[in-house]
């Protein structure tokens, strides 16, 4: 049997590193603002993130993508049959760039496959398996890239 005294140092070893994540640095900023987290990712995630509910935030902020697309492009599918459908960089519904040249071309189908990526990596599990465990890191990491494809989108070529 281990030592109690290790056990209760990890234990607060692993309290320390999720407080310190989610407590205010110096500055008195929220790892939101240090992330420059968007306002709509905060007003559905921010709270799930505050209360340590992390792969919940995660999973909410991409529902969130996912609705986005869905409204945008007017079509009623979602997850990442929607994603490759209407960022097609042949026949785009949603276009991100003006698809005048080679790069902006390149552009749109990277995006496809990014915007899949995320649907199927990131918010796919968090909505099919039960017990999925996030660090406070890898939450903000999901909702930083959740927040450059809703600004993305906010920057559409409809």
């Amino acid at each position: 049997m281990a030592d109690p005294w290790e056990q209760f140092q990890l234990v607060v070893r692993r309290v320390q590193s999720i407080t310190a994540a989610r407590s205010e640095p110096a500055g008195g900023s929220h790892p939101f603002d240090d992330r420059n987290i968007h306002t709509r990712i905060q007003s559905t995630s921010k709270k799930l993130f505050d209360d340590g509910h992390y792969a919940s935030a995660t999973f909410e902020a991409y529902k969130l993508i996912d609705k986005e697309v869905s409204t945008l492009a007017k079509v009623s599918e979602s997850g990442v049959k929607l994603m490759m459908k209407v960022f097609n960089e042949q026949s785009p519904i949603i276009r991100l760039t003006d698809m005048s040249s080679t790069s902006e071309k390149d552009e749109q189908e990277g995006y496809k496959f990014i915007f899949s990526g995320a649907v199927m990596a990131i918010r796919n599990p968090r909505g099919h398996e039960y017990g999925i465990r996030e660090s406070p890191t890898e939450c903000l990491d999901h909702l930083s890239l959740a927040s450059l494809l809703l600004r993305r989108l906010e920057n559409t070529k409809k």
